[in-house]
């Protein structure tokens, strides 16, 4: 079977989308330090928003075009079969993924810009205690505050591990986006502004403990920024793996994989997510707009 030759702008945009969507995480990062509260209601209608999207296309497109693709191939029946192990088997991949991460550090756990405002109280009022002891027990002599420097590395290390998790969370997301944006441009900037939007709590979640425990902005942004990165990282070692075996069964089968992944994120990671951040039909308003501007895009662009 011979393998399919991608023209090389098509490979070109298909990245830059990738990376847009990967660096959305910064875009977390920046909220954290450049606004005083976190616009819940917002956030959790976007990731319906996103949640919407990744379930329409996966369902309507992704999937249908590995049904027909593969009974193309195989004819009816074994076609079909190949489809939906494939659709599962992407969910296995995901769900294994996302197993190996502990719980404890779970990059999707909800952090809000307010969590800043009461660490930061936190760490004044620790600090003011372990001050007062030590000028009573030294009679106002300074004294190295060994608890505040505890405190730091703790949560720079959560900081960082949450930092890590992301990257390698991300990482079959970003072969997902690149891979969407090899089949159809017009069906890879939806899927990379919900990825974008998925990523943007993310870059909170990481910002929040960085800056907390080092008290520099810029690291904890740039860090935020760079855990993001993963994405297209994914997109390049997805193409450089791929690239050889890239006939249609081949695409039949990623297509397939790929839509189980967005319906294992979308059930297993924005929903939730969405629904802790709002109200319920909150999350549904979102999913359902997200439904129709994905049906609407489809059917003018």
């Amino acid at each position: 079977m011979e393998t399919i030759e991608v023209a090389q702008n098509q490979v070109l945009i298909a990245f830059l989308i990738t990376l847009f969507a990967g660096l959305s995480t910064g875009v977390g990062g920046a909220i954290a330090f450049f606004t005083k509260r976190t616009n819940k209601t917002l956030l959790s209608v976007s990731l319906g928003f996103s949640a919407g999207i990744m379930i329409y296309v996966s369902f309507v497109e992704l999937l249908s075009d590995s049904f027909d693709t593969l009974r193309e191939i195989y004819g009816g029946m074994t076609g079909e079969f190949y489809a939906i192990l494939s659709f599962f088997a992407g969910i296995f991949v995901i769900a294994i993924i996302d197993r190996l991460v502990p719980e404890r550090a779970n990059p999707h756990e909800m952090h809000s810009v307010e969590e800043l405002k009461c660490l930061s109280e936190k760490r004044g009022a620790t600090e003011g205690a372990i001050k007062g002891v030590a000028r009573r027990k030294n009679k106002g002599k300074t004294v190295r505050l060994e608890g505040k420097r505890e405190i730091d590395h703790k949560m720079l290390r959560i900081g960082l591990f949450t930092a890590l998790v992301i990257a390698i969370h991300n990482f079959p997301e970003g072969m997902v986006t690149f891979l969407s944006g090899l089949k159809d441009i017009k069906i890879a900037i939806p899927i990379a502004i919900a990825v974008a939007i998925h990523n943007i709590p993310e870059g909170i979640a990481v910002s929040v403990p960085i800056c907390y425990a080092t008290g520099n902005r810029k690291k904890a942004f740039w860090l935020s920024l760079v855990s993001g990165l993963s994405e297209p990282l994914g997109a390049i070692v997805g193409y450089l793996l791929l690239a050889p075996f890239l006939t249609e069964a081949m695409l039949g089968v990623l297509f397939g994989m790929i839509a189980g992944i967005m319906v294992y994120i979308s059930f297993d990671e924005l929903l939730p997510a969405a629904e802790e951040y709002g109200k319920h039909h909150h999350a549904i308003y979102g999913l359902i707009g997200g439904m129709a501007v994905m049906s609407l895009s489809l059917l003018f662009l």
